[in-house]
């Protein structure tokens, strides 16, 4: 009788357990609140994570859900990061998310037209990042990135990320560096013949000052045409946004005519040629408008006061456009 028992124990109790495992996993886990945010922890091991998940709630037995990985086979593949559940999971589904690395997906919307300073303030402000450059120089994020470049600025592709929270903030520098390398060497190798560009960074220059002086879409590549016109005759760009951007934090808003005559690196009606850097993060359509630029004529442009410019082939004719859109407006 005794041995008869012991055979029953033998085999019935693995399939009574089984069947327990079995019926657990697959039940819905109720959820804390909704929808419900968590970390599984880095370093941590099978136990301690579901451990970390009994103590907020979500698990009630922790022993139970480790020795359902266990039979899974994948105590290993568990992944750390920040996790959301919007609806009740079975355990089963839980493994399943965590074995996939499902994590909670956030995104940072970095603008065209924006300078490396604005970037930075953006990054420093996302509470879903960590943020480990606070106390960086911009030449210690260049080396930590692999950046070859000595200034930051325009080096960074404007674009919405998608990243997993926790996220170093260095991950969508050398995310947002990579990409602007890529789309500038793309649009670089497909550019209009002719160009007087020597190099793909004098590509990222021009771009930058074409986005910041682009209120209308349609203008663009106009504006890159005039820009590479007197490049050719050798006149002086005369641009206010590089005023500006020399000027830095002293701008006050207003750009005065002492502003235009004082020299600095960046002043393009003292000095000719293109600036030293970039001055902002240019988009795709402005490297493109660059490198592409409109058929025109025309050497100035003036704003006409609704996001559009005025375009003129003639000094006397931008005089009276500015006189009608400019000095008369005022």
């Amino acid at each position: 009788m005794n041995l008869i028992k012991k055979l029953l124990l033998i085999f019935i109790a693995p399939a009574l357990l089984a069947a327990a495992l079995g019926y657990y996993a697959y039940q819905p886990l109720k959820l804390p609140v909704t929808p419900f945010e968590f970390e599984l922890k880095q370093g941590g091991n099978l136990k301690s994570m579901a451990r970390q998940l009994q103590q907020s709630g979500l698990l009630e037995s922790d022993s139970a859900f480790v020795w359902m990985v266990r039979l899974m086979g994948k105590s290993s593949q568990i992944k750390a990061g920040y996790y959301e559940l919007e609806h009740p999971v079975s355990p089963m589904e839980l493994l399943s998310i965590f074995s996939k690395g499902e994590v909670i997906q956030r995104k940072l919307s970095i603008i065209e037209g924006w300078t490396f300073r604005q970037f930075r303030d953006a990054l420093n402000a996302n509470p879903d990042l960590k943020h480990t450059t606070l106390n960086m120089t911009d030449a210690e994020i260049l080396l930590q990135i692999g950046a070859t470049e000595g200034h930051p600025e325009g080096l960074f592709f404007p674009d919405t990320y998608r990243f997993a929270a926790g996220s170093r903030d260095l991950v969508i520098f050398k995310r947002a560096y990579q990409t602007m390398q890529q789309r500038l060497q793309d649009a670089w190798t497909t550019r209009e013949a002719s160009l007087p560009l020597q190099t793909p960074y004098e590509a990222l220059i021009l771009a930058s000052i074409v986005e910041k002086e682009t209120g209308t879409p349609s203008d663009r590549p106009i504006i890159a045409g005039v820009f590479m016109n007197r490049l050719k005759k050798n006149m002086r760009l005369q641009t206010d946004p590089t005023v500006i951007y020399g000027i830095g934090e002293k701008f006050d808003g207003n750009l005065r005519k002492r502003d235009l005559l004082a020299d600095t690196p960046y002043n393009t009606y003292t000095r000719s040629g293109l600036t030293p850097t970039p001055i902002a993060l240019p988009g795709l359509e402005a490297l493109q408008a660059t490198l592409h630029p409109a058929k025109t004529s025309a050497l100035y442009f003036v704003a006409r006061g609704d996001g559009s410019s005025h375009f003129s082939n003639s000094l006397i004719q931008h005089n009276r456009a500015v006189i009608q859109f400019q000095i008369k407006k005022k």
